[in-house]
């Protein structure tokens, strides 16, 4: 990501939802390690066998796993010449070898997927798919805070506490030091192992001891539960005489629609003149998340299609019901992928709205994700989407309407202290307000003729 928009690591336990494993998932993303997300469909994985006895050989073998992968890829790749190698050969000699154990039919798989010459076709470990079905779901079992490791004091510190969660409910705040988690001490410990000791299923207890600033150091009991992570946040900024609707997406989970739902609307009582929609190192997501999205912005128009191996169309449009026609800017960068192109490629093209910022990553497929018999999954690409003007935008993105990079000092500026983004210190956010001035004013806030602004 952006080092502008780096994410700490969530303190809570990543429990797979409560879904079905024999689940398979449609997602937009870009591919990053471990992290991924996706959209669950009623289609179940269904592994035809040639004949009895291969079953049976194949029965509670690493095999199974193998041959699994197999039948996905050959039934649902988007290429069907499978980049011009020989996929019946490659079953075969899947089969022949013998796999002492599970991880060595991990690898063979890997290598196997590797010849396909597609990055994201990527077959994931149990760990890495429990990791995409709690982000597909926008949901996890934990105590709901965010953590950070301070680099002045190498203390494990809450960046912040999710709304709601228990860790909120029990006064932890941002910058509060955990000296121990369940008796051990943090002082060593890394994000991941410090986010491994607090996660755990619904339900069950975690002890951890606090510092706040000018206090005691106390120990507090929190339950873990069920919660809702938030992938938009947004604030009303007055900027002079007009009042700016600022909304950062994170990701497009199964709940960012209703949560930028709820944004629109607040920020629309609040009298917003107009909107800032922040899509910066946005990977993408859910590819309904973005339509949805997308129809909360635009009142008609296409919005995106998508051409499977077989050539079948499918067409993604408006349907009359935008939440707001006031004027709207989109900040992108190279680290906005995927569905997040959907999204800006829309608003672009149908004239909705002004993108600044620099080109997006440029990511076109779309990739079903599968569970498999182990717990592992299999991320394969099973269709190319184009947005609203028909144009390839794989490995080329989304070119703004007016270009504003950062500069190295920017980047540093932001990184080090987030709470700047989406101020006048952000110069890509700076320039998107001087654009809804020019434009806002004129169509929304003009001031009667008897007045002046100064």
């Amino acid at each position: 990501m952006n080092q502008s928009f780096k994410k700490s690591s969530h303190g809570q336990g990543l429990n797979p939802p409560s879904q079905s494993r024999k689940n398979s998932f449609i997602r937009l993303g870009k591919l990053v390690p471990t992290k991924f997300i996706g959209t669950l469909v009623t289609a179940s994985l269904v592994v035809a066998y040639a004949n009895s006895s291969v079953k049976a050989a194949l029965e509670d073998s690493p095999k199974t796993v193998v041959d699994e992968v197999w039948q996905i890829v050959n039934n649902e790749f988007v290429d069907r010449e499978f980049n011009h190698i020989d996929w019946q050969k490659q079953r075969q000699e899947l089969l022949k070898k013998t796999y002492g154990d599970r991880k060595q039919a991990y690898q063979a798989i890997r290598g196997s997927l590797k010849t396909l010459g597609d990055p994201y076709t990527r077959f994931l470990d149990p760990a890495e798919f429990e990791e995409l079905t709690n982000q597909t779901s926008g949901e996890l079992s934990g105590v709901g805070i965010r953590l950070t490791i301070d680099e002045k004091t190498n203390d494990l510190t809450v960046v912040e506490p999710i709304k709601n969660s228990p860790a909120a409910k029990a006064g932890i705040q941002s910058g509060d030091k955990i000296l121990r988690i369940n008796g051990k001490p943090t002082a060593l410990m890394s994000i991941e192992q410090a986010s491994e000791a607090i996660k755990g299923d619904e339900g069950t207890e975690v002890s951890l001891q606090i510092a706040k600033p000018n206090q005691k150091v106390f120990d507090v009991t929190l339950v873990r539960e069920q919660i809702e992570l938030p992938s938009v946040n947004y604030t009303l900024n007055q900027e002079d005489q007009l009042k700016v609707g600022y909304i950062k997406l994170d990701e497009f989970s199964s709940h960012a629609a209703e949560q930028m739902k709820k944004a629109i609307e607040e920020l629309s009582n609040q009298q917003a003149s107009g909107f800032i929609l922040d899509l910066r190192g946005n990977p993408g997501g859910l590819l309904f998340s973005s339509v949805e999205i997308a129809r909360m912005w635009l009142e008609e128009g296409s919005i995106v299609s998508t051409i499977d191996r077989k050539g079948g169309n499918q067409k993604f449009s408006a349907d009359g019901k935008a939440l707001t026609q006031l004027p709207l800017v989109v900040l992108i960068d190279q680290y906005s992928a995927s569905a997040s192109e959907i999204l800006a490629g829309a608003l672009k093209e149908n004239g909705r709205a002004t993108l600044v910022g620099t080109r997006t990553y440029g990511k076109g497929t779309v990739q079903s994700v599968h569970s498999l018999s182990d717990g592992s999954g299999l991320a394969v690409t099973i269709a190319r989407y184009y947005p609203p003007s028909g144009i390839d935008i794989n490995h080329k993105g989304i070119s703004p309407n007016i270009e504003v990079d950062l500069s190295k000092q920017d980047q540093i500026t932001l990184n080090t202290n987030p709470a700047l983004i989406g101020t006048d210190a952000d110069p890509q956010y700076a320039r998107a307000v001087n654009i809804l001035r020019q434009n806002g004013l004129s169509r929304v806030d003009r001031p009667p003729a008897s007045m002046s602004i100064r």
